[in-house]
């Protein structure tokens, strides 16, 4: 079999509002410590995994100020700046990090203006390229989040807005009040409760990035099967058939490891059939169990 190609531009390109980028991008929520917690065991190492992402076409990368907390956003200005053109950097504000493993929203105004205000120091730019409401938070009014990032964007500081781990009725109350780019919630092969947002991002034209990409999928029988007969890996095969369900999606598998990274970039040139698709259960309809929040 002929070993795929190393480019993150093999799976197509994809719009996200007036920005093109490859469909494979990268998650840097794993470079992190332990319970996405703190620094990385090897700080040099997180770096040099960023830095082969963009030796290997990957020019969307994914983040957020509660990954370490900060520490994912100070890594990437350390391991990339000066950014490369092209380089599209998202990151997200509206979690808090009571300690590792936890998680808490806080979708309140000023807490988003602050968080906003420190992601540009950290990432060292004068505008976020797409900035995603974290997750929001049931103690505020969804407009009230959104509203902010809307006067955050006529600042200038935001280019676009996303939003992330919400349903599609929290994807159309906030898209009443400003455009959306992009839709960030948990979705693969075996987790498939956001079939309705998936299926409305693509009919309207937006992104959507599923997190949580391969996890878990060593325990699903057929698709260890079917990457078996195809001489590749579960992860892999989970990631194409993600880039085959829709035009719409954007991967972002995250790793703290280069050869990780070079196995899921390989992924985009995996070409599924219709064949193969049909065996894997569920691969026809939105079957899955629920979303776990992250």
């Amino acid at each position: 079999m002929t070993k795929p190609s190393l480019s993150a531009g093999a799976a197509g390109t994809i719009g996200i509002g007036d920005l093109t980028v490859n469909r494979t991008g990268f998650g840097a929520m794993r470079i992190t410590g332990p319970g996405i917690w703190g620094d990385p065991p090897d700080r040099e190492g997180a770096k040099a995994v960023l830095r082969r992402a963009v030796e290997l076409e990957v020019n969307f990368i994914d983040t957020a100020d509660s990954y370490g907390p900060e520490v994912s956003e100070s890594l990437i200005a350390e391991a990339l700046q000066p950014y490369p053109p092209g380089l599209v950097i998202a990151t997200k504000g509206g979690l808090e990090r009571p300690g590792p493993d936890r998680w808490t929203a806080n979708g309140r105004p000023e807490h988003l203006r602050d968080a906003c205000e420190a992601s540009l120091k950290r990432l060292g730019v004068e505008q976020i390229a797409v900035y995603q409401l974290h997750r929001p938070d049931p103690k505020v009014p969804l407009e009230d989040s959104i509203g902010t990032l809307v006067e955050l964007k006529a600042q200038g500081k935001i280019r676009h807005i996303g939003v992330s781990n919400v349903s599609k009725a929290q994807l159309e109350r906030a898209r009443r009040l400003t455009d959306i780019v992009s839709v960030q919630n948990r979705y693969n092969v075996d987790d498939r409760a956001s079939d309705a947002v998936v299926e409305l991002c693509e009919k309207d034209g937006l992104a959507f990035i599923p997190w949580a990409p391969v996890h878990d999928l060593d325990a699903n029988p057929a698709l260890r099967k079917l990457a078996q007969d195809r001489g590749v890996t579960p992860h892999q095969l989970g990631l194409a058939w993600l880039l085959k369900r829709s035009p719409a999606m954007v991967p972002i598998p995250g790793t703290a490891s280069v050869a990780h990274l070079e196995e899921n970039v390989a992924a985009a040139a995996i070409e599924l059939t219709e064949q193969e698709l049909s065996a894997l259960p569920g691969s026809s309809a939105g079957k899955g169990r629920p979303s776990r929040r992250r």
